[in-house]
């Protein structure tokens, strides 16, 4: 990985996308010790990676069958889920990434989709709380990753009414006095936690549930002077949070209460114009976490000659549409030109 060159960055305005793709695609030719540190997070990363190569339009960048192989090497036959790396234990994180991906790669019939419902099923616990695996791990990021997962491959009815009802009640016990959410009840509001449950309840039809003014106000106050936005009051600013912002912004169809240029500038200040990707601020070291995030927040900008992003699933709306799935959000008129 590089690190962000503050100044050359900062004083370009555009979007290096050939720059960019190439850093995506050679993700894995240097399998240094922080390649093997990450394993955990492997098939994450691919789905970071063939996300943000699909929005900045370069569909084809990974090699499919090979994308479609390793996938297939993490499939964890006890759990009957994927696991981040072959031989590691199935999980919901691992689970979703590989069905985003073999979705995007048009292979999601290769995946043993009755023992996936299976498990995403069993994690659902009594009190509408979600687990990430037999180990009992809750957060609310787990119940977005089982609705979204169930929703994309067309299982979401197998979850009775009592247990939606359930997971609809204690997402709103996960909602704070300031309209944002938290990772359990009475968990500080996060960004991120407000995504999860605010993508959640969209999927479930039920944006009814949250207080659109008082959370709108609260997500627009994240943006700090320099133009990035942050997770929660008194943070610096991250480029990650101009997806975990911006997505829940566009979903409450409130998009117009963030300044755009600033933090399109923001975003494109955090470039590596050298070796590509980008960082979690100007002058860091760039991951392919930051670099979807920073083009998916671009996309919902309407950044010029990108693909438009669906700020539910945070995959290429034209896959969304075309599934069915689509969710009433905003974006932003794409723009012709910029600045």
């Amino acid at each position: 990985m590089a690190a962000a060159s503050s100044s050359s960055a900062s004083s370009t305005s555009k979007l290096d996308v050939p720059l960019h793709i190439k850093y995506i695609q050679n993700l894995d030719k240097r399998q240094d010790l922080a390649f093997h540190l990450t394993s955990h997070l492997r098939l994450n990363g691919i789905y970071w990676g063939l996300t943000a190569s699909h929005i900045m339009g370069q569909p084809s960048a990974l090699d499919r069958e090979g994308v479609i192989e390793y996938v297939l090497s993490c499939w964890d036959e006890e759990a009957g889920a994927l696991g981040p790396h072959p031989n590691h234990d199935g999980h919901i994180l691992a689970t979703l990434s590989g069905i985003q991906i073999m979705l995007m790669e048009d292979a999601i019939d290769r995946i043993d989709v009755d023992s996936v419902t299976k498990f995403l099923l069993d994690r659902i616990n009594p009190d509408g709380s979600v687990s990430g695996d037999s180990w009992g791990e809750i957060d609310t990021r787990f119940t977005y990753i089982l609705l979204s997962s169930l929703s994309l491959l067309g299982r979401l009815d197998r979850v009775p009414q009592d247990k939606r009802e359930k997971i609809v009640e204690y997402i709103s016990r996960c909602r704070n006095f300031d309209g944002g959410f938290g990772r359990v009840p009475g968990a500080e509001s996060h960004s991120g936690q407000v995504w999860v449950c605010t993508a959640a309840l969209s999927i479930l039809d039920r944006q009814d549930l949250i207080d659109v003014p008082l959370l709108g106000a609260w997500l627009s106050e994240r943006q700090l002077p320099n133009g990035g936005l942050n997770g929660r009051p008194e943070k610096l600013e991250d480029v990650c949070y101009s997806w975990w912002c911006l997505a829940s912004i566009s979903i409450l169809g409130k998009l117009n209460w963030i300044n755009k240029d600033k933090l399109i500038h923001f975003i494109l200040g955090a470039q590596d114009l050298e070796d590509g990707g980008i960082a979690d601020r100007p002058g860091d070291w760039v991951d392919v976490f930051h670099t979807i995030f920073g083009v998916a927040g671009l996309s919902l900008l309407g950044y010029p000659g990108l693909e438009d992003i669906d700020p539910v699933y945070c995959m290429p709306a034209k896959i969304i549409d075309k599934v069915g799935l689509r969710k009433p959000y905003a974006t932003l008129p794409r723009m012709v030109t910029y600045p």
